[in-house]
């Protein structure tokens, strides 16, 4: 497969009310969409899920673009053929930048499996037809308004409830939705690392609310901090920032660091890579689920494909796209008693809204070639 020309996209989103984490507050997503053209005119698009600025992670959208024109592009657009499986040979010489290159292995994926009429579940090994979804609630600006909205999510259908938590923003309101959702509901907390060694007795009481799980309370280096926090709790310790390659999840398992894994493709540099570490996990029968990062349809078509794999056996933050967007840049997501339906056409198998595209367009697209 020959990549004949590359568009990049800008585009500002607003989502339908703020997402607070300890890393900050987000009023609408900043969107940079890869899109490829091989040779034969068959189309491929990707999502790219950094954020507007290194606060999550150390790549951020506008870096990502430069990395995307000015390294990985151009060795894709001077290879005479590539495919998906072949990216990596192409495009290694380039330190790091996961999200960059995932969103460029999104997008030539795409084009591949379109090309050859295959679903990117089918792809991917998906065993089945739907999968059960999560939502991420952010931190509220009260008890009361954060009770409403996990309310709301639960009457939609949700079949499981994920807070984040900070310093200061833990204990009460896990307690308050924990009364209000009971015993038996899904609940888990993520703390997005902001928390340190010296909170471990801190964190050891919210063993008393059964949590699902607590999500990465510590730095993304510091997997040595969360063995011990995972031997000094009851409340299974699950990380996240850290898990960036399937050798560094083979590792912080084997390492007792954690118990279950979040998988998020554009962090760990692709849906590849994202097999790769649901294959190590499921070997070690430890659970793994799909996380979320605010994506438009183009992203979360794939996740719910990725989701569909046997060793995905928790529900993850594929949310329906309602959850962040009025309208959405494919057609919608609808959740269906708690469920999204795996999409079967080829590629991801949605289509995007071109028009969409470029009404929300912050600057023309870039086009390489």
């Amino acid at each position: 497969m020959k990549i004949a020309r590359i568009s990049l996209h800008r585009l500002a989103m607003p989502l339908v009310r703020p997402f607070e984490t300890s890393f900050g507050t987000q009023t609408e997503r900043d969107v940079l969409l890869v899109h490829v053209v091989t040779s034969d005119g068959v189309e491929g698009w990707g999502e790219c899920v950094a954020g507007t600025d290194p606060v999550y992670s150390s790549e951020y959208v506008s870096g990502c673009e430069h990395v995307i024109e000015n390294y990985l592009a151009p060795a894709v657009l001077a290879a005479p053929d590539i495919t998906a499986e072949t990216l990596d040979a192409h495009v290694r010489f380039v330190v790091g930048h996961r999200m960059a290159k995932a969103a460029v292995e999104a997008a030539v994926l795409d084009a591949q499996l379109r090309a050859s009429g295959i679903s990117f579940g089918r792809y991917l090994g998906a065993v089945r037809d739907e999968v059960d979804c999560g939502v991420s609630v952010g931190i509220a600006p009260s008890i009361d308004e954060l009770l409403d909205e996990v309310s709301g999510y639960v009457s939609e259908g949700y079949r499981r409830i994920k807070l984040k938590i900070k310093p200061g923003w833990d204990l009460e309101p896990v307690g308050a939705v924990c009364a209000l959702l009971g015993d038996d509901a899904l609940l888990q907390v993520d703390a997005n690392t902001a928390y340190t060694l010296a909170d471990i007795d801190h964190l050891r009481e919210l063993d008393a609310f059964g949590l699902l799980l607590i999500e990465q309370p510590f730095a993304e280096e510091d997997i040595a901090g969360h063995a011990v926090l995972a031997a000094a709790i009851d409340t299974p310790v699950c990380l996240d920032e850290s898990i960036t390659s399937a050798a560094v999840a083979s590792d912080a398992i084997d390492r007792d660091a954690t118990s279950i894994v979040n998988v998020k493709p554009g962090r760990v540099g692709g849906y590849l890579e994202s097999v790769r570490i649901h294959d190590v996990c499921l070997a070690r029968d430890v659970p793994v689920w799909c996380g979320g990062m605010l994506e438009t349809g183009v992203g979360r078509a794939a996740n719910v494909a990725l989701a569909a794999l046997p060793g995905f056996t928790l529900p993850g933050d594929t949310s329906a796209s309602r959850r962040y967007y009025a309208e959405d840049l494919t057609e919608p997501f609808e959740l269906v008693d708690g469920r999204l339906r795996v999409p079967t056409g080829p590629g991801t198998g949605v289509t995007v809204r071109r028009e969409l595209v470029a009404e929300w367009a912050t600057r023309p697209p870039l086009l390489l070639h």
